[in-house]
């Protein structure tokens, strides 16, 4: 494509804050992030916006909403953007160019990735990774704006990864998990309905799990507790745990190893309607270096291990409290 057919007024600047822009939902918050202030930033969205000769944002509202040609461009500005950033990395062969970014939600961050990225270093592969967590919409759009190679965790809601692949690898259940000791375990068959007596640690708004979570208490008409709170830090999470009676409600590879050491542990309730997939999400349009296969694969390897262990030893996902609950 000829350089002449893009409009010489657009700059890097204004496809910088447009994307954050739509990220956050709002100038103000893209301002602080870019280091913009928020006229800056207004103008620079009204200049992008009158360049194209469309409206990207629909402001009838309070948080700014992309307009259906805002989505578009959007998508089209992510991947030219995550082109632009490969093709520096390429041609700078600079230190910094074998560094593999890898996106890790807290199902695989305790257990698939660090095995995986520990396995490559006992077979002496050297391979510099950046480990990026937090919560999956967040993820996404790193993986989609090229500052991730690939993200593993969860499968996302289908609608969030369009133009992206996912390769599934197993599947595991949301749990209820407690510390050891929790009045609950010392029940023979405790109903759902009692998870309401105590406090709930929820993952957020937008985290993957959330909307999973909530349809199964609403299918079981497990009433809200009066004292939740929402995290995503695992430490938070397991400290206050063991200081209270509260129920986290997580998926089971994050604390898979903490009830095998009895420190936690899952309540017996069955939850297999949480049951979701977990894997690898890549983008279909870029080619990953050697460095990133070589960690997708040994994530692979892992996966095949750890799913083909627990099935060996025969575990069920409605098995005795304080066990490690079937993956797949």
């Amino acid at each position: 494509m000829s350089l002449n057919l893009i409009d010489p007024r657009l700059k890097l600047r204004h496809l910088r804050c447009f994307l954050e822009t739509a990220r956050v939902g709002g100038v103000a918050k893209a301002a602080a992030a870019l280091n913009m202030s928020q006229p800056a930033a207004t103008k620079t969205i009204q200049e992008l916006e009158a360049i194209l000769g469309v409206a990207l944002f629909d402001r009838s509202r309070r948080a700014l909403v992309l307009t259906s040609m805002g989505e578009l461009f959007r998508l089209h500005a992510a991947n030219g953007m995550a082109a632009l950033y490969q093709g520096i990395q390429v041609a700078g062969q600079g230190a910094a160019s074998g560094m593999v970014r890898v996106g890790a939600l807290p199902t695989v961050s305790t257990a698939i990735l660090p095995k995986a990225l520990a396995a490559l270093t006992t077979d002496g592969v050297a391979v510099p990774t950046r480990v990026i967590t937090g919560p999956n919409a967040y993820l996404i759009d790193l993986l989609r704006a090229g500052e991730l190679d690939f993200v593993v965790g969860r499968m996302a809601d289908p609608h969030d990864i369009t133009g992206l692949s996912f390769e599934h690898l197993y599947s595991e259940q949301v749990r209820a998990v407690v510390r050891a000791g929790h009045p609950l375990t010392r029940l023979s068959a405790p109903v759902l309905s009692t998870m309401a007596d105590y406090p709930w640690l929820m993952p957020p708004p937008d985290a993957v799990i959330r909307p999973t979570v909530e349809r199964f208490l609403r299918a079981h008409d497990v009433p809200v507790a009066e004292t939740v709170l929402e995290t995503v830090s695992d430490s938070f999470a397991r400290n206050y745990l063991r200081a209270t009676d509260a129920i986290w409600f997580i998926s089971e590879g994050v604390v898979a190893p903490d009830c095998r050491d009895g420190l936690l542990a899952m309540l017996p309730f069955a939850m297999q309607e949480t049951l979701g997939p977990v894997g690898l999400t890549t983008r279909v349009d870029v080619m990953l270096n050697p460095a990133a296969v070589s960690i997708l694969t040994a994530i692979r390897h892992t996966a095949r291990n750890l799913t083909g262990s627990v099935d060996a030893q025969g575990q069920a996902a409605n098995e005795p409290v304080g066990g490690a609950a079937r993956l797949a």
